[in-house]
C-alpha cells in the first residue's frame, strides 16, 4: 500500500533556515517544534511558528495540522520578538 508506506516517510524541512527531519505527510506545530528542538535548532516550544509561502507567513497553532513535504519552511519566533 503506497498510502501507508507515505503516512511514515520522513522529509526534511526547514526551521529557522535549519533542516529538520520530521515524518509526513502531515504533522502538527506542535510536533515541527519537537522535531525541531529535538535536532538542535535554538527554539523553545513556546515560541511562534508561522509557515512561510510565498513570501506570506501563515501561523500555525500547537494544534493546527499541517502538509509537509521538502520545500516547506518555517520561523519560529520567542513570544516577546516583535519583528
Amino acid at each position: 500500500m503506497a498510502d501507508s508506506a507515505e503516512r511514515h516517510q520522513e522529509v526534511t524541512i526547514h526551521v529557522n533556515k535549519k533542516p529538520v527531519e520530521v515524518e509526513r505527510p502531515r504533522i502538527s506545530g506542535l510536533g515541527i517544534k519537537q522535531a525541531a528542538i529535538a535536532q538542535e535548532v535554538d527554539i523553545q516550544l513556546d515560541f511562534q511558528l508561522a509557515e512561510v509561502k510565498d513570501h506570506k507567513r501563515r501561523i500555525v497553532g500547537d494544534d493546527d495540522v499541517v502538509t509537509v513535504n521538502k520545500n516547506s519552511t518555517f520561523v519560529a519566533t520567542a513570544p516577546d520578538d516583535n519583528s
